[in-house]
């Protein structure tokens, strides 16, 4: 063990002690010496007795702090709310910055939401509703109204006496955005700018009125990418009509590039990673429909194999080769299915479906050309039989552009049809194409067989 996790452990032993004495000036002197995600740790290693004093010697805006660094399944915001006094977590919650409000609000049932709110400063309570509006996965859903905006019209000085006034209550002060009298976004200073140019300059003078924006509707994996793409801290989000809603935080951006990189992981090994926190029978349920499917795929190529048993009865040294065939393929189907995930993944799928379509039909056409060019030299060198290694070679090359065309082809089509891409890819394009590659083989063999055995 890390000299951190020693360290922690004798934190944590400390806190529990001092609940265990119900030792208030105590718990809150060793609780507030360590950073706030520690904090967080140090409460989600609480048994509940624990936890229910701690609400006790915490207050709802101190517990804001804490409950705002927790990353833990839906179940469990829920569980850790239902302990605490509704009134408490009212308080709690509007504490938070408005972003992390909702998404612990999008946890809990309606009638609990409805509860939260009617406790909540009216103010507040409005803002936070019109966020639980917007359509979950989109920038709207994500943002933070927390932000500091000065007019274009005002001095720096003034400015400067604006970003001090709401600097406590902001997500960020390193932008200062700037608006017209109606509210619509026009530019935006740095907290450089304020502090390095001449009081007496107005806004307007220094700020950028180029601004980088993302629309409030903008899906939540195009706003991590343009915060990744231009390096920011934050940026803007505006409506229909360019006035500025909110701002959303590179934290959250990264967060939405773990989610999907999680859902990526999960759809490559066809199971959600997820899973370690829930239980076996969970386990069970999450992933029984997806074998079943693949289960029963995998028994329609049975199927085949069984169809076309005459015919690997007249020839049988035609079934040492269909693993080679269908791994072959497998492999190229699963590399064009990456390209078509990363285009649906960058929103490009309306414009470029038919581009990569013909790029990886293109591209298949060749690794299968050369592959069927390799093959037919092997086998006919090995087994010393040209017409076997030419048909060999020519089904070779057939798996491996159909495969590439099918690959390409079924994310763009679950996109379609509203479905995740992702779980296109790992086991189930593998038994995909292992169907269509034997499938393609057996044809080929069966019109093909009678030059072999005449010869």
């Amino acid at each position: 063990m890390s000299e951190i996790v020693y360290e922690f452990e004798d934190i944590l032993e400390q806190i529990q002690h001092t609940l265990a004495t119900e030792d208030k000036q105590q718990f809150r002197e060793i609780f507030f010496e360590n950073h706030t995600y520690d904090q967080a740790q140090i409460y989600l290693s609480l048994t509940l007795e624990e936890r229910k004093l701690a609400y006790q010697f915490l207050t709802p805006e101190e517990m804001a702090m804490v409950f705002e660094l927790l990353e833990e399944d839906v179940e469990d915001v829920e569980k850790y709310l239902s302990e605490m006094d509704e009134a408490y977590v009212s308080r709690m919650i509007a504490e938070m910055y408005s972003d992390n409000a909702v998404d612990v609000l999008k946890q809990v049932g309606e009638e609990n939401v409805r509860t939260y709110l009617r406790l909540m400063p009216h103010k507040t309570a409005s803002e936070l509703r019109q966020l639980l509006n917007y359509e979950d996965e989109t920038a709207g859903a994500m943002m933070t109204t927390e932000f500091i905006a000065v007019r274009e019209s005002d001095t720096l000085k003034t400015a400067m006496a604006t970003v001090k006034r709401f600097a406590e209550d902001a997500e960020t002060i390193y932008y200062v955005y700037v608006t017209d009298d109606e509210n619509h976004l026009t530019g935006i200073l740095t907290l450089k700018d304020l502090i390095v140019k001449p009081d007496e300059k107005l806004v307007k003078d220094i700020m950028i009125d180029r601004v980088v924006t993302v629309h409030v509707n903008d899906a939540q994996e195009e706003v991590a990418q343009t915060i990744k793409d231009y390096d920011f801290l934050a940026i803007p989000v505006v409506d229909d009509t360019n006035t500025l809603v909110g701002i959303i935080t590179v934290d959250d951006a990264l967060d939405v590039i773990e989610e999907e990189a999680t859902s990526d992981y999960s759809g490559l090994a066809g199971v959600n990673v997820d899973e370690a926190h829930q239980g076996v029978w969970a386990g069970i349920v999450n992933r029984l429909p997806g074998i079943m499917t693949l289960l029963i795929m995998g028994t329609v190529t049975a199927f085949l194999f069984r169809q076309y048993e005459p015919l690997i009865q007249q020839a049988s040294i035609f079934a040492i080769f269909i693993t080679l065939i269908t791994g072959t393929a497998g492999n190229t189907g699963t590399q064009s299915l990456a390209v078509a995930i990363r285009k649906i993944g960058l929103h490009e799928e309306e414009q470029s479906f038919w581009k990569v379509l013909v790029q990886e039909g293109t591209t298949g056409l060749g690794i299968g050309l050369i592959s069927g060019v390799v093959v037919f030299g092997i086998v006919s060198l090995w087994l010393g039989n040209i017409v076997l290694g030419g048909i060999i070679g020519f089904a070779m090359f057939a798996s491996i552009f159909v495969a590439a065309l099918t690959g390409t082809c079924i994310p763009f089509a679950l996109d379609k049809f509203n479905f995740d891409p992702s779980i296109a890819s790992g086991p189930f394009i593998t038994t995909v194409n292992d169907l269509t590659s034997v499938l393609v083989y057996f044809t080929i063999v069966s019109q093909f067989i009678s030059v072999y055995l005449s010869k």
